[in-house]
C-alpha cells in the first residue's frame, strides 16, 4: 500500500545521459520517419547532412529517465495496475542533436481516488545540459494506479486537462507508423515487451503488440509542427495530452489541429482506419517569442 509521505518525498537518483546523433537519428526512425527517403522533411530528422538537420523535441521524453520506477519495492505500487495517463514536456532551450543530460526526477503531487478507484501521482523530470548546467527541458507525467486507492491521502487537487473546441478541426495531417515502428521505437530505451512479444500482448488484452504511447505523442508533436510550424520542428516549446487508446503499428495516425490566440494549438490524435481517437485535449506552443 501507498505511505503518501514516503512515496511524496521519494528520492530519485539524479541520471546521467549521453546520446548521439545516431541515437538521434534512431528516435525519429522510431515514430516511422524515413518512410518517404526523398522527403526532405523526413530527411531533417533521420540524415545528419540534411539541411535544417535536429533532434526532434519530443525526444526529451527517452532521455535521463530514471525507468519504470513504480517496479520498486520501496514505491508501495502495485505496479501491474498502472497506466500513463498524461504527459507534457517544456523546451527551455532547442534540445542538440547529441549531448548529455542530467535528468533529476521527483513526484509533485499524489491524489487518492478511493479505493475502489485508485489514485494519481503525478512526477516531474527536469533535464539539464552537463557541460553547461542549463536546463534544457521539463517533462512532467501523470500515472493512473488503479490498484491503490484508499490509503488516506488528498483526494485532491487534480489538476484539469486542456477543452478542446466543439469545431471542426482548422488542419489535419496524417502520418502512417511503419510495421516494424515499435521494434524500433523500443530502443530508444523503454524495452517493455507489451511492444515486441505477440504472446505478452495477447496475455493482456490486445490482439497483437501495441504501438508506445511516447511513440504516438511523438508522431502528433512532428506533426502539428509540419502542419503548422512550416516544418520548423524545433519551433515546438511546449505540449500536453491524454493518453485515450493505444495504436497498433502500421496504423495511420491523424492529428487534428485547431489554431488558437498566438501560438497556441489544440489538437488531438486519432487512427484513421479504426476511428479512435488515441490522444486527447491537446495543447501545443510554438515559438520562442
Amino acid at each position: 500500500m501507498i505511505s503518501y509521505e514516503a512515496l511524496l518525498a521519494r528520492e530519485f537518483a539524479a541520471v546521467e545521459h549521453s546520446y548521439s546523433v545516431r541515437d538521434t537519428i534512431l528516435y525519429a526512425l522510431g515514430l516511422g520517419l524515413g518512410a518517404d527517403p526523398l522527403d526532405p522533411a523526413h530527411l531533417r530528422a533521420t540524415y545528419e547532412g540534411a539541411e535544417g538537420f535536429c533532434a526532434l523535441p519530443a525526444m526529451v521524453n527517452v532521455l535521463a529517465y530514471p525507468g519504470f520506477w513504480a517496479m520498486e519495492p520501496d514505491t508501495g505500487l502495485n505496479w501491474r495496475k498502472i497506466l500513463h495517463g498524461e504527459q507534457s514536456l517544456t523546451l527551455h532551450a532547442p534540445l542538440p542533436a547529441e549531448g548529455t543530460l542530467i535528468g533529476q526526477t521527483r513526484i509533485t503531487g499524489i491524489v487518492d481516488k478511493g479505493a475502489e478507484k485508485g489514485a494519481l501521482i503525478y512526477s516531474e523530470r527536469v533535464l539539464s545540459d552537463k557541460a553547461t548546467g542549463d536546463r534544457i527541458a521539463t517533462v512532467a507525467s501523470s500515472t493512473f494506479a488503479r490498484g491503490d486507492g484508499g490509503f488516506g491521502g488528498p483526494q485532491g487537487p487534480v489538476k484539469p486537462v486542456h477543452t478542446l473546441p466543439e469545431t471542426p478541426p482548422d488542419v489535419t495531417f496524417d502520418h502512417r507508423t511503419q510495421p516494424g515502428s515499435a521494434l524500433a521505437y523500443r530502443l530508444s530505451g523503454d524495452m517493455n515487451p507489451l511492444h515486441a512479444d505477440p504472446e505478452v500482448a495477447r496475455s493482456v488484452g490486445f490482439e497483437k503488440p501495441i504501438l508506445h504511447g511516447l511513440c504516438t505523442l511523438g508522431v502528433a508533436a512532428w506533426s502539428i509542427t509540419q502542419a503548422m510550424a512550416d516544418g520548423d520542428a524545433q519551433a515546438l516549446t511546449h505540449l500536453q495530452l491524454r493518453f485515450s487508446s493505444p495504436v497498433y503499428p502500421g496504423e495511420t495516425i491523424r492529428t487534428e489541429m485547431w489554431r488558437e490566440e498566438g501560438d497556441r494549438v489544440s489538437f488531438r490524435a486519432r487512427v484513421v482506419e479504426r476511428d479512435v481517437v488515441v490522444l486527447n485535449n491537446g495543447l501545443a506552443l510554438l515559438g520562442r517569442g
